[in-house]
């Protein structure tokens, strides 16, 4: 008997993983699981729809998905159709491999105002996740500010200073690009606590805040560094392109485009300010001593009517898994969760790195279950088959989301690669009508 994986997340580390898992683990069978009906993830929820080349990953994701070894089971979610002490009883390794979706508190007066946003759940909504379909964000204002130094918060200070004609061109839903393309943004303040050397920028995204249609990307020239002394010469080489980027940007003029993205850094959120709605933000100057950002005592005051937090993500907890509440994450060892159970990518390390970052993960923990799992023992497929049978899960699987997929594609819009399914009942009601082998 073979011996059987259960993936649980089909995300960029779940898929990696179980590349992997097909390499090391000969004659294994794997079962991907997820509790949304479309796969891929982050891919497809957390990449900004901007950027569709670095989404081209979900080829060598489809690749793996078609492996007859493997199987897809969407609209599954465990916890709640299945519990993860029954889906241990069926498989004989059972990996987290769920990511971080949920926003850590930004940890301030105020934070509960309305028109304030965690990323998970701005991202969400722009990337039409059926969770944030409803979020409908208060984008009626003049100013918006990103609190975060990396590249989730370039990508909402971006995307909320895109055309209408550069959002229709991306993935992104119809409602989505109507609120931004409406919204009266001129101007978009990103905060980071720390400076430029120390923000976590990557040199693609970072370039195209300079590339912007109709955006003007701001800084200060004071808030720069002249040397970058006390770092390694590695160090020195990664920072070094950041901050000549960021450089290029000081001759800018506010009034050469129509919106405008202000770099601020040394600047930490200590109040959110309005009634109800937020109106402002206060920010207290900071300083950097060590690898720590402290107060100054000078404070100073910024209006917008948008805030959105891109300060980290945490994953969820899961009865039966371990979990560190300060860290976000499965409590674990290079993976090892305890026998049989794993976590890989996010849920393994904490919310680090890029799309890529996750193969390595998904090898280590594929390693461990050759290594841990010498002959099957657990009934596998079939026991998990029966009991969402039992329960009346509507299972959709692979050859499900390929209709889905087709549908996306021949619904886009001109110039966009495809108009997504945003909704549980929407894919259900389709699922429903589409021919046998469309």
């Amino acid at each position: 008997m073979s011996i059987s994986v259960a993936i649980v997340g089909s995300g960029p580390s779940g898929f990696y993983t179980a590349g992997e898992l097909l390499r090391a683990v000969k004659g294994c069978q794997i079962d991907v699981i997820d509790r949304l009906p479309a796969p891929f993830g982050l891919v497809r929820y957390g990449i900004a729809p901007d950027h569709q080349s670095t989404k081209n990953v979900q080829r060598l994701f489809d690749k793996t998905a078609r492996d007859t070894a493997v199987r897809y089971f969407g609209n599954v979610e465990i916890g709640k159709d299945v519990s993860l002490h029954e889906l241990r009883a069926c498989y004989d390794a059972v990996v987290l491999a769920v990511g971080a979706p949920l926003d850590r508190p930004l940890g301030v007066k105020g934070e509960d105002k309305l028109g304030v946003y965690g990323s998970a759940a701005f991202v969400g909504w722009y990337n039409g996740h059926p969770d944030f379909r409803h979020l409908d964000p208060l984008l009626d204002c003049r100013a918006a500010a990103v609190i975060g130094n990396g590249n989730v918060a370039l990508d909402i200070a971006r995307l909320l200073v895109r055309t209408r004609a550069e959002l229709e061109a991306s993935d992104m839903p119809d409602f989505a690009v109507d609120a931004i393309a409406r919204s009266p943004l001129t101007d978009v303040y990103v905060f980071g606590r720390r400076g430029p050397m120390d923000a976590k920028f990557t040199i693609g995204e970072l370039r195209e805040m300079g590339e912007l249609e109709d955006g003007v990307a701001l800084v200060d020239a004071a808030q720069l560094p002249e040397t970058l002394d006390g770092y390694s010469e590695e160090e020195r080489r990664a920072r070094a392109r950041n901050i000549e980027i960021i450089k290029a940007w000081v001759p800018n003029r506010p009034a050469a485009k129509r919106k405008r993205v202000h770099f601020a850094f040394y600047a930490s959120p200590v109040e959110v300010l309005g009634d109800a709605r937020v109106r402002g933000l206060r920010l207290e100057r900071t300083r950097v001593e060590g690898q720590r950002a402290v107060g100054t005592g000078q404070f100073f005051e910024v209006e917008c009517g948008f805030v959105a937090a891109a300060i980290g993500y945490r994953s969820p907890v899961i009865a039966g898994a371990p979990f560190d509440e300060k860290q976000g994450l499965y409590i674990n060892d290079d993976g090892r969760i305890g026998p049989g159970l794993y976590a890989v990518g996010w849920a393994m390390r904490g919310p680090t790195g890029v799309v890529g970052t996750n193969r390595a993960d998904g090898k280590t923990v594929s390693a461990h279950i050759a290594a841990d799992l010498k002959t099957a023992s657990k009934p596998g497929r079939p026991a998990f088959q029966a009991k969402l049978a039992e329960r009346a899960v509507r299972v959709v699987d692979y050859a499900d989301w390929l209709k889905l997929e087709a549908a996306e594609v021949k619904n886009a819009r001109p110039k966009a690669p495809r108009r997504k399914f945003v909704e549980l009942e929407e894919v259900l009601r389709f699922l429903a009508t589409a021919p046998s082998g469309a």
